[in-house]
C-alpha cells in the first residue's frame, strides 16, 4: 500500500506520454529522419528542465525526503564512453522504436511485442554488468 502513490503517479505519467504521442513509433521515425521538431522539443525541454533543477539542488544544498543532503558527484569527462554508449542506445532506440521508459508504457497500452525489447534490454544490462570491468570507463 505504501507504493500506491507511485503507481498512481506512474499511471498519470504514462497517460501523459501516450496523449503527447511520445510513445508513437511514427513520431520517433519522424525524429530520426529530421522531419519533425516534436520529439526534439520535448527532449530539449526535458534537458533544460533537468539542468535548471540540478542547479537549484546544488546551489540551495537541498535535502531529500529523509533530510539527508543530496550530493551530486561530478563525472569524469570521457568522450569515448558517451559516444559509444550514445551510439548503442541510439541503435536500440531506432531498432525498437522506443527508449526504455516508454517501453513499459507501450506494454501498458497493450503492445505486448515490446516485451521482447524489454527482455533484450535487461539481458544487455546483465551482460554489461558482467563485462564492465573490461570496458574503458
Amino acid at each position: 500500500m505504501k507504493y500506491f502513490k507511485y503507481l498512481i503517479l506512474g499511471t498519470l505519467f504514462g497517460i501523459t506520454l501516450t496523449k503527447a504521442e511520445l510513445i508513437s513509433w511514427f513520431r520517433i521515425y519522424e525524429m530520426f529522419r529530421f522531419q519533425s521538431f516534436h520529439m526534439y522539443g520535448v527532449i530539449g525541454s526535458a534537458v533544460v528542465f533537468g539542468v535548471v533543477i540540478t542547479q537549484i539542488i546544488k546551489r540551495t544544498k537541498m535535502k531529500d525526503a529523509q533530510g539527508k543532503s543530496i550530493v551530486i558527484t561530478p563525472k569524469k569527462l570521457s568522450v569515448w564512453r558517451y559516444l559509444l554508449g550514445g551510439i548503442i542506445f541510439g541503435f536500440g532506440w531506432a531498432l525498437t522504436g522506443a527508449c526504455p521508459g516508454p517501453m513499459f508504457i507501450l506494454a501498458g497500452n497493450g503492445v505486448f511485442v515490446i516485451f521482447v525489447a524489454i527482455a533484450s534490454g535487461l539481458l544487455g544490462t546483465y551482460v554489461y554488468g558482467k563485462i564492465r570491468h573490461k570496458l574503458p570507463h
